[in-house]
């Protein structure tokens, strides 16, 4: 039951590059840059292992690895979709 409530409360903190590529034109590369709690009062404790150095973090729903569409960890994989957005508000809205 602990377990369950904890993965209820952890996030996983992205940064979303845009790059141009002459094949693919513009493509969207989202990096796992840490992880996020959320805590009683509703606030966020994030734990980063990297700075984005566009300033932007996406915090988005900690997935386990057998629930991930690929079944492997993606971090620093190029995607051509985003993961789904969060149901509460948006970082920039935190701030």
């Amino acid at each position: 039951m602990e377990e369950q409530t904890q993965q209820r409360n952890m996030k996983t903190v992205w940064t979303v590059v845009e790059r141009t590529t002459a094949a693919a034109g513009t493509r969207s590369y989202w990096t796992r840059v840490g992880v996020g709690f959320v805590n009683r009062d509703g606030s966020l404790n994030l734990r980063l292992d990297a700075i984005p150095i566009n300033g932007q973090l996406q915090v988005r729903e900690w997935e386990p690895a057998e629930r991930r569409p690929d079944g492997t960890d993606s971090q620093a994989r190029g995607r051509s979709r985003p993961p789904q957005p969060p149901a509460g508000p948006s970082v920039d809205s935190l701030i």
